[in-house]
């Protein structure tokens, strides 16, 4: 499975932006698809997922209410919609895909680079 994220870029506190991540390959055995997010100097941390045949949703704390996150199973994307962004969510944004039978993770993106000014 290939990913490709796009839509990162700069924005104003309190402004919005939408992520794509676009996969390609092997995507009839999608079992989850989430969104990561690493700041300068921090670890990578758990932003969204959505369960592909169910849609069932999950959000960080840290995000609930602001972002949303969605999928196109035609076009085989995920979408984050990022609503009332804060100079905290500054990151790049790395989108992943989780297969089947896989106990985490498998395949990652390239990440896009979202800044939020204040």
């Amino acid at each position: 499975v290939q990913l490709q994220a796009s839509g990162g870029g700069l924005v104003q506190a309190g402004g919005s932006l939408r992520l794509s991540c676009a996969a390609s390959g092997r995507t009839s055995r999608t079992y989850k698809m989430g969104w990561f997010r690493q700041a300068p100097g921090k670890e990578r941390e758990f932003v969204a997922h959505i369960v592909w045949s169910v849609c069932s949703t999950d959000y960080a704390d840290s995000v609930k209410g602001r972002f949303t996150i969605s999928r196109d199973n035609a076009k085989n994307t995920v979408y984050l919609q990022m609503n009332s962004l804060k100079p905290e969510d500054t990151a790049v944004y790395y989108c992943a895909h989780r297969t089947i039978g896989a106990f985490k993770y498998n395949y990652w993106g390239q990440g896009t680079l979202v800044t939020v000014s204040s």
